[in-house]
């Protein structure tokens, strides 16, 4: 048998399914616990879980993960600093650590100022190294001409071993803000993807796997596990990719929207002839705007495992806790803990200030990856020692320290972005658990929680649970509406939701609901959706499933504009740089050519002749002086499959 080998990093699962790649059929598939943040036990686990004879036949690997898109959400990356050249930025942007220096250049690629002294760089680099993971660079109008960017990428290559990754390497698309974000997420995902790749290619060569090993990106396609190590970004939504390729797979539709509810977010996207729908303005996650071309998709940080946490009203999210039934497994002491829950007044409560909210020391995590961080200061250091490794409620820490929680609530928030600390608490999980609708780990502890929660809003335990399943069951319902619907405003939409016997939602495409807890909101969904709703088998391991049965997919793009005002010539801008050309049809002709040589080598590089690739090249034309055009766009698109020939 010719077998492939899928593996899925969630949030709360690593998935994996072994299948014969000729007949396109599962032959077997197992989930464990992710665990954080030493992955290879989890991953390690689950490979246990399949047959260790079809283990040593398998050829091809392919692995997907929601990694990175959580950590985006939850805002949990590691430190990166950003170095602007020729602007500054005053919108947020997801670091402390900036530099701006002069620079830049227009949108012709002509330079407007010169590099300044790099003298700046050198004192910004050594004294932020100690502090940040990874160095960012975009430079304005960077995607027109690079040069500024390679400079100062070069210098600060030569003060650091961190890594150093510049816009230009991520997109050619303009816009400065988001050029400028979307260098500094991938800077900060480097030692996230790395420790990742590097978890699963330990397993392998343990457990005798050898055989060719590929990621899948946030488009649907595959790439080798080289490139995603240079391009962590692009994983941003690689588990919602592979989820919405598996579920296509698993239906067999060449057309249908995937929903896939996962341990921290929620995804809905769509597969149109085959083919993932493509977001061309760039991907949104977490509330930034990059320049990631994803799958087109509708995320939310809404999850089974998203905590819930109450102040006069139930409040699901945004960040990811450890459940209270699946901690009580791993630690029994919790039960003792829930019994003599701590006491809050409703105005002081927040998502740290709960009865139902613990925490546990995790204090290697923040050098899973290998990298270099600054030492935690004094007082992150006395709250680390009062947690220790078994649940610490507030109080716990409190009498510890002999300090009110309030003082110390900021170093709590801190330490669990750093990943020394985990947080403990109740979640849409352990209402599922109360309900009897699933039945995985300690129930004892849902029970408990859900009773404690219940009490600050005078409800009953189960009518608690009840309330909050609706709750969760209604922000799925609307996001999905929404993805329908984007152009509307999602307040409109929720009135429309609030009368289900009046009005319903029917999509004309079929909804394949894939991810562990879908079975359980299958029945509410019905109540205000009326439509091909499919839950296949392997819905649990539906991210596993499109990890491997992905295509290696090449988008490349050229721009062709008049060079200046006055001018005959004109300029085109590539991944190559920019090209001055006498004229118009000179232009176009070197960039189809160019388009296709640049499809062939980089299928080559997976074994692919342009005989096995689905090949489209698209021209189009904007404005135009008499017969010649202002601007021309090629884009070029190339699709094959990585496991032919294996």
């Amino acid at each position: 048998m010719n077998l492939g080998l899928g593996i899925d990093t969630g949030g709360t699962y690593t998935d994996a399914v072994i299948m014969d790649l000729e007949k396109g059929e599962i032959i077997g598939s197992h989930k464990s616990l992710t665990t954080y943040p030493d992955l290879v036990k989890g991953i390690q686990s689950t490979l246990e879980g399949l047959n260790a004879e079809y283990l040593k036949q398998v050829k091809f690997t392919s692995v997907s993960t929601t990694l990175a898109t959580n950590t985006t959400l939850e805002g949990k990356g590691y430190p990166a600093a950003l170095i602007m050249i020729g602007y500054s930025i005053n919108k947020d942007i997801p670091t402390d650590y900036v530099l701006s220096i002069d620079g830049g250049h227009d949108s012709d690629g002509n330079e407007i100022q010169p590099l300044e002294s790099l003298e700046n760089v050198r004192d910004f680099v050594l004294q932020n190294q100690n502090n940040v993971a990874a160095f960012a660079i975009s430079s304005y109008f960077g995607a027109r001409n690079p040069d500024h960017e390679i400079r100062v990428k070069e210098y600060v290559r030569e003060l650091t071993d961190l890594p150093v990754v510049c816009g230009h390497e991520l997109s050619l698309s303009l816009g400065a803000y988001e050029r400028a974000v979307t260098a500094l997420l991938n800077a900060q995902l480097i030692p996230v993807i790395d420790d990742f790749i590097r978890s699963i290619s330990s397993v392998m060569v343990k457990m005798g796997i050898d055989s060719t090993l590929m990621m899948m990106k946030c488009d649907g396609s595959l790439v080798k596990i080289e490139e995603a190590l240079e391009r962590p970004v692009e994983s941003i939504f690689s588990g919602p990719a592979a989820s919405l390729v598996g579920a296509a797979h698993l239906t067999g539709l060449k057309n249908c929207v995937a929903l896939d509810i996962g341990g921290t977010s929620t995804d809905i996207a769509m597969i149109r002839d085959g083919v993932p729908v493509i977001n061309d303005s760039g991907a949104v996650v977490g509330g930034w705007n990059t320049m990631v071309k994803a799958i087109k998709m509708d995320t939310s940080a809404l999850g089974g495992d998203s905590q819930v946490w109450v102040q006069k009203k139930i409040f699901i999210g945004p960040k990811r806790v450890i459940p209270l039934c699946l901690a009580a497994t791993e630690y029994p002491c919790l039960i003792e803990k829930l019994e003599t829950p701590d006491k809050y007044t409703p105005h002081l409560m927040s998502d740290i200030i709960q009865p139902t909210v613990f925490f546990v020391s995790k204090a290697n995590g923040a050098h899973s990856a290998g990298i270099k961080l600054s030492e935690l200061d004094g007082a992150e250091k006395k709250i680390l020692d009062a947690i220790g490794e078994y649940p610490s409620s507030l109080s716990d820490i409190e009498k510890k320290l002999e300090t009110h929680p309030l003082m110390f609530i900021d170093t709590i928030r801190s330490l669990i972005r750093k990943r020394y600390i985990q947080q403990i608490g109740f979640t849409p999980t352990d209402a599922l658990h109360v309900l009897g609708d699933y039945d995985e780990w300690d129930r004892t502890a849902s029970f408990m929680g859900a009773e404690i929660l219940s009490r600050y809003l005078n409800m009953e335990r189960d009518d608690f649970c009840v309330k909050l399943k609706k709750q969760f069951q209604k922000s799925l319902a609307l996001h999905l509406v929404s993805y329908f619907n984007s152009d509307a405003r999602k307040e409109e939409i929720e009135k429309f939701l609030e009368y289900p016997e009046l009005v319903m939602f029917k999509p004309r495409i079929p909804v394949v609901m894939v991810g562990a807890p879908v079975k359980a909101y299958e029945k509410e969904l019905d109540t205000v959706i009326e439509g091909d709703m499919r839950i296949p088998d392997y819905h649990d391991v539906g991210n596993a499933v499109g990890a491997l049965v992905g295509d290696v997919i090449y988008r490349t793009e050229m721009l062709i504009r008049p060079s200046s005002a006055g001018s005959s010539n004109y300029t085109l801008f590539s991944d190559e740089g920019r090209q001055i050309f006498e004229d118009h049809q000179g232009a176009v002709e070197y960039a189809i050519a160019h388009v296709e040589r640049s499809v062939s080598q980089y299928m080559k590089g997976y074994g692919l002749s342009m005989d096995n690739v689905n090949f489209k090249l698209s021209k189009s034309d904007i404005g135009g002086i008499g017969t010649v055009p202002l601007e021309t766009r090629l884009v070029g698109i190339a699709v094959g499959s990585p496991r032919r020939g294996i």
